[in-house]
């Protein structure tokens, strides 16, 4: 600790982001990365920049980037929001829309920043538990908010929420702001963006990094009504008037434009997930239902812990969280099938020793 920080900076809990050791060569399976590289047209895309513009600030407004995206999802760019990751999207939402008197609702085991968020910006916030299942019901989410966000699929769970269940939220909560962060949405789910149109009070968030596989170049987006829009971009341009560079810009619009290669490389990995989801359980795992690009897994006979560690040392690297209720699970990235057959070779070994 230091003398010289603020108040606030000794009360945080910093975000622990999943591990990225550089000792030795790894089977990657612990950040929930595309194991696929992206579109061939954002390589083309960045082969045809022209070096000399990077000498100037890029486009303050991402103009070209935010209408590629609201023509994919077929609604106008002033319902478009864009910024530096859907993490830093996530914190304009925090600072926009949920300081207020009331508490924001969150799932009480849910992507790990939300608590942070409300850490730094000072915002009360009530977790809500999870069913036995580990999904969300939300007429649990009945009580007075300041407004209620989860993921969607839920992480680290990778369970679904259905869109009627998201609209009845809406509508229970009309003077709420919902957000919906719909990171993994495109791996088995239906998105809620449609529902934007209806309701004033949703915004879904969404991110390039997982199923464009652009996570190194750090592009999320948020849809929503005009005045949500309006909101962010006030926070943004309090905080940062340029926060897309000039390469991700290019690299964004050529990605969101090749359907095709998106479309071909979500079905492989969902593909990859059953297979994965099926070998597991061969092994005599327990998996959750998964809509995501990763599993959710335990093993009854042999400790999640245990099984990390024996993986780690075997050159696998997966995501064990040691916090209550899932402290005997183990998150899995989807990889590629050889990936994934690696992991099931390893756990079939370890677990036969055991």
């Amino acid at each position: 600790m230091s003398r010289h920080w603020s108040p606030i900076v000794h009360k945080l809990a910093p975000y622990t982001p999943g591990e990225q050791p550089q000792d030795r060569s790894y089977v990657k399976l612990n950040t929930n990365e595309n194991p696929y590289p992206p579109s061939p047209r954002v390589a083309e895309a960045l082969k045809n920049c022209d070096v000399d513009r990077l000498r100037l600030y890029p486009d303050p407004v991402s103009g070209g980037l935010i209408k590629a995206i609201a023509t994919y999802f077929e609604t106008t760019p002033e319902r478009v929001f864009v910024g530096n990751g859907s993490d830093e999207v996530l914190a304009h939402c925090f600072n926009a829309f949920f300081c207020r008197d009331l508490p924001l609702l969150f799932p009480d085991i849910t992507y790990s920043f939300y608590p942070v968020y409300c850490g730094l910006y000072g915002i009360e916030f009530r977790t809500i538990p999870l069913r036995d299942d580990f999904s969300i019901e939300v007429s649990d989410y009945t009580v007075a908010n300041g407004g209620i966000i989860f993921p969607n699929p839920n992480a680290p769970t990778s369970r679904l929420v259905a869109l009627a269940a998201i609209e009845q939220l809406c509508h229970w909560h009309a003077d709420s702001v919902i957000v919906v962060d719909e990171a993994y949405i495109d791996f088995g789910g239906e998105s809620a963006v449609p529902l934007t149109e209806k309701y004033d009070n949703l915004l879904v968030v969404q991110t390039f990094s997982k199923s464009r596989s652009l996570a190194g170049l750090r592009i999320g987006y948020a849809i929503g009504h005009p005045n949500l829009i309006e909101g962010l971009n006030r926070v943004k341009d309090s905080f940062n008037s340029y926060p897309l560079d000039a390469l991700a810009q290019v690299a964004g619009i050529a990605a969101i434009e090749d359907l095709a290669y998106f479309e071909d490389r979500c079905r492989v990995i969902i593909e990859s997930r059953e297979a994965l989801t099926s070998d597991l359980k061969g092994l005599g795992f327990e998996v959750l239902p998964s809509a995501a690009n990763f599993v959710f897994a335990r093993h009854p006979d042999a400790p999640a812990k245990t099984l990390y560690q024996a993986l780690k040392d075997d050159g696998v690297l997966v995501r064990y969280f040691n916090k209550p209720r899932i402290d005997d699970h183990l998150r899995i990235t989807v990889g590629t099938p050889a990936e994934c057959r690696t992991l099931v070779e390893k756990l079939r070994t370890i677990l036969n020793r055991a």
